[in-house]
């Protein structure tokens, strides 16, 4: 049903028996933003500005690699910023610091990719303002990005930043079910900046948004770190497995690589087992990182994971930079 779903999303036409689903989603969530905005519901207060990376519509856009190079963009400029995330799939319910040593099933994927990447403090927790509390009291940060969030209207923002797909865009332009938007593409016009995903036959495009491209050509071992460029594996045949928002996009990363690709497909944030990383032979196995810190404990010599970093022109990374900078100490 997913694999469906997702196909009539990106599909011109939306699946026309969930619309009327669509309409309430749109009540419900325009309800909901309106209580806020009307002081009903009320918008907590936090010591530190808060920058908000988020979505409109649903998964494979590139957020936590932005979250990524944010961070540490952020710290060259002399900020001290910390990372709060939902922590998604994770098993605990309540805010706190995650640290390398946390466990994926506890802390969630995403969120090992960001405390092992982003070098910055990081709070996961459902409850974002009590996981930026936190930051702020126990590691002293200055400022807080939320990976996420973006309709997460209890947590204050000062920036806002939404991130999309180059291939996807904004898909059939319907909101959930019968489409993948969480909110209407008029939103774009209400945030500080849009970031785009480019990647090879994408053609969308948003009034003076910012191209991100995502470097991913280098292979590391699961089973002993080693580490290789991608096209040390060009011509070979290789299995792939993805969990991710959009499989066929590292699919195609991998071809572009000059690898024979036999993909595999799996839920996003599934919990790959060895089942799933089998394929009755000896080739390499390749997979993201952000499956492969779900599979520490079944890895073997053939399983590879693919390294993910965001990259801009120095010229609009500034703009982006600077931008922010004024906005917060504004």
């Amino acid at each position: 049903m997913s694999a469906w779903l997702l196909r009539r999303w990106y599909s011109p036409h939306p699946v026309w028996f969930l619309i009327p689903l669509s309409w309430l989603f749109w009540l419900l969530s325009g309800l909901r933003r309106g209580a806020y905005a009307l002081g009903i519901f009320p918008v907590a207060k936090l010591p530190v500005p808060v920058i908000v990376a988020g979505n409109i519509s649903v998964g494979g856009t590139g957020k936590t690699p932005f979250v990524i190079w944010l961070a540490q963009s952020l710290e060259q400029r002399r900020f001290k910023p910390g990372i709060v995330t939902r922590g998604y799939g994770a098993a605990m319910s309540h805010a706190r610091l995650v640290t390398a040593d946390t466990g994926a099933r506890e802390a969630g994927d995403e969120t090992l990719l960001l405390v092992r990447h982003g070098g910055v403090p990081v709070a996961a927790g459902s409850d974002r303002v009590a996981a930026a509390r936190l930051l702020v009291e126990k590691r002293g940060v200055d400022v807080i990005i939320s990976d996420d969030g973006l309709q997460h209207y209890r947590l204050p923002r000062r920036y806002e930043i939404v991130l999309l797909d180059g291939s996807r865009g904004l898909g059939n332009g319907w909101l959930l079910p019968a489409g993948p938007l969480r909110e209407r593409a008029a939103r774009l016009q209400g945030v500080q900046q849009v970031v785009i995903k480019q990647v090879p036959g994408g053609s969308f495009t948003w009034p003076e948004a910012l191209s991100m491209r995502l470097k991913a050509d280098m292979a590391v071992s699961l089973h002993d770190g080693e580490r290789k460029p991608l096209s040390a594996f060009a011509g070979q045949s290789v299995h792939a497995v993805a969990g991710i928002g959009n499989p066929e996009q590292f699919f195609a990363t991998l071809r572009a690589g000059g690898l024979a690709v036999d993909g595999r497909a799996l839920p996003d944030h599934a919990q790959p087992g060895p089942a799933d990383l089998e394929f009755g032979d000896t080739l390499p196995v390749f997979m993201t990182e952000k499956d492969a810190v779900k599979c520490t404990g079944v890895a073997l010599p053939r399983h590879w994971y693919l390294e993910a970093a965001a990259e801009f022109d120095a010229a609009e990374a500034a703009r982006l930079l600077d931008d922010i900078t004024s906005k917060l100490k504004g």
